[in-house]
């Protein structure tokens, strides 16, 4: 079965990356991935798996965040039946599935202290023991981990063991966020959206409309790959014309103008950044003209502010309080702009 989720791009950082992997992949030795949220760390795993002599045996992949503190070491290494209240029998933990092949472990900066030191024997010497037994288990296990976290900074605050760190760092592989992959955005836009295409049923794929590219581009991706499918594959159900190539994009599917309001008790210290929620990004990512071309200061910034308010117009399918709200306008204030531009119905004509 194709997954879902492939290695696109043709920026060099990101195929640096790639081939980083590739290389370390044969080595039965630790990795540890580092990146942003969406860069695919998941994919760097499995990749280091597949291209490497365990590829017949399991991946196993554990998620250290999913889970409460105290459920992770027997998650981790099992235990035994009555080790501890709801342990009715004997339970393998994911070393013992991993045995002969490789063990994910994601959001690794999130364990506990008792679970790095577990964990860093059974990387030491290959063993586990159960919660509960006496006894240890040899296990033959590679171990890649991932986080999004700087460990080395985790180390000098005391939250992660320093001789942990070393041991699981023989190869360190950081994947760039989107905004540092040069070209790679209009490439996966165009792969998400194809494929989106396909799956609504269109007979052809009309394509992004430069502005609509222009405005991707300009995007600063802070959920990276995971962020851009989301937004592109939206955008295509979304368009109500396949015939004509989609020129709309929403990248913040939670924005609207009769969004509840901010209770008060949420509201961001007095100086202090605005809380992310409160942020309501601009409702199009204007493509702006070379500065360096601009003779006519006041012209420009009139054109500009003019294909603002006829953008907002649009969105709110032309519903002047609506566009006011999200503008951060009154409505006198608005109404003001568009008699200023003469966007307003009597004048427009």
């Amino acid at each position: 079965m194709e997954r879902a989720d492939q290695f696109i791009g043709q920026s060099l950082a990101f195929l640096d990356s790639v081939e980083r992997a590739s290389r370390a992949a044969p080595l039965n030795r630790p990795v540890l991935v580092i990146g942003e949220r969406g860069t695919g760390k998941e994919l760097i795993a499995e990749r280091l798996h597949r291209l490497s002599s365990r590829w017949s045996g399991p991946l196993i992949i554990m998620n250290c965040a999913a889970l409460p503190e105290n459920l992770i070491e027997a998650e981790l290494f099992g235990h035994e039946a009555g080790s501890f209240t709801g342990a009715a029998k004997t339970r393998h933990g994911r070393f013992e599935e991993a045995d002969g092949g490789t063990l994910f472990l994601d959001e690794l900066g999130t364990l506990s202290m008792p679970a790095q030191d577990r964990l860093l024997r059974a990387v030491e010497y290959g063993e586990i023991t159960r919660i509960g037994a006496s006894k240890p288990i040899s296990v033959d296990v590679r171990i890649v981990a991932a986080t999004n976290e700087n460990l080395p900074a985790q180390v000098d605050r005391g939250r992660f063991r320093a001789d942990l760190l070393d041991r699981l760092s023989f190869e360190v592989i950081t994947l760039p966020p989107l905004r540092a992959r040069e070209g790679d955005v209009p490439l996966l836009a165009e792969h998400f959206a194809r494929r989106m295409s396909a799956e609504l049923e269109w007979t052809n794929w009309p394509g992004f409309s430069p502005r609509a590219t222009a405005d991707l581009e300009a995007y600063p991706w802070p959920g990276n790959v995971r962020e851009l499918r989301n937004v592109v594959e939206r955008a295509v159900y979304r368009h109500e014309n396949p015939e004509r190539p989609i020129d709309e994009i929403v990248f913040n599917p939670f924005y609207s103008p009769w969004a509840p309001e901010q209770p008060a008790e949420a509201a961001p210290a007095a100086g202090g950044p605005p809380a992310e929620s409160a942020v309501q990004p601009p409702l199009h990512l204007v493509a702006s003209a070379d500065p360096a071309g601009v003779t006519d200061f006041r012209a420009a910034v009139s054109d500009y502010e003019r294909a603002l308010l006829q953008d907002a117009l649009a969105r709110n399918r032309f519903n002047q309080r609506a566009t006011a709200s999200a503008l951060g306008l009154s409505y006198d204030q608005l109404r003001h702009a568009l008699k200023r531009h003469k966007l307003l119905d009597a004048e427009a004509g």
